[in-house]
């Protein structure tokens, strides 16, 4: 399978960030890939909870959905919508991140709603409250491709391997993993919880990013990765915009699980603790 990654610097004009995942949809096609992938919030990045609130839409009126399943329809390419926000029917009024997997016919093959918010207050002085905005998803995903089974995770969601037993258990070999993660947890964290995640579940794991200084005022990390099996990257886009290109041979996860049989020697753990 060749994935191409398109690392982004979403704004705050929706139809732009569609005409941008479409534009790199027509290239990474002409360049063999059989799937591109984008960040979280690809369509819409905005810490204006006002602005924000005059812009979204339901998925249904969204248009970079719709502008993405057109580019897949036309290009005959597979595409994995990192994220989008959206407004959605909670009986509380917040939105939805929802991650789409869009067949190389335009149709929407399965979306997920991220489950673990980021509610923090760092020592840079900036603070997030995804939930006051976001409702948390409930159900976990996987969906099957031509490639591989793929399991749908977003950003803050790669701290809680939970998440991953259970996409693995149910069969995932290629872990989704988009972001717009911070500088300094980025610094931090991105790499050993993204190459974590990959070992401990013998699987390929791709996380596209968002990248730089985004109209809102945020900074986001970037790093856009592959990582193999064994832990290996394959890919790392470091901070500039644009498509990144890997190979996945999935014959590795066969030859990586049969040195190191985490999944088949994974047991049931009760969450009774014995306090000596």
């Amino acid at each position: 399978m060749r994935a191409a990654l398109f690392q982004m610097t979403s704004g705050i004009d929706p139809a732009a960030n569609a005409a941008a995942i479409a534009k790199m949809a027509a290239r990474a096609k002409s360049e063999g890939a059989d799937m591109l992938l984008t960040p979280e919030m690809a369509g819409y990045l905005d810490r204006d909870r006002q602005r924000a609130a005059g812009t979204l839409k339901t998925a249904a009126e969204d248009i970079v959905l719709a502008a993405v399943r057109d580019a897949a329809a036309k290009h005959g390419l597979w595409i994995h919508l990192g994220s989008i926000p959206l407004k959605d029917e909670r009986a509380d009024g917040r939105w939805a991140n929802r991650s789409f997997m869009i067949d190389d016919k335009g149709q929407i093959r399965a979306h997920y709603d991220k489950i673990h918010l980021f509610d923090v207050d760092l020592a840079t002085g900036e603070s997030w409250r995804e939930s006051s905005v976001y409702g948390p998803g409930e159900q976990v995903v996987a969906v099957d491709t031509p490639w591989a089974r793929m399991g749908f995770s977003i950003c803050y969601d790669m701290r809680f391997p939970d998440l991953y037993r259970a996409l693995t258990n149910a069969g995932a070999t290629v872990l989704l993993a988009p972001a717009a993660f911070t500088v300094p947890t980025g610094r931090a964290h991105w790499h050993v919880l993204l190459r974590a995640r990959a070992i401990e579940a013998g699987c390929f794991v791709i996380a596209t990013a968002q990248v730089g200084h985004h109209a809102d005022g945020r900074v986001t990390y970037g790093h856009s990765l592959v990582i193999d099996p064994w832990g290996e990257v394959l890919l790392d886009m470091k901070e500039e915009t644009g498509l990144g290109f890997a190979n996945l041979d999935l014959s590795r996860i066969e030859d990586v699980r049969s040195r190191v049989p985490a999944i088949a020697n994974r047991r049931k753990i009760s969450e009774e603790v014995s306090l000596t």
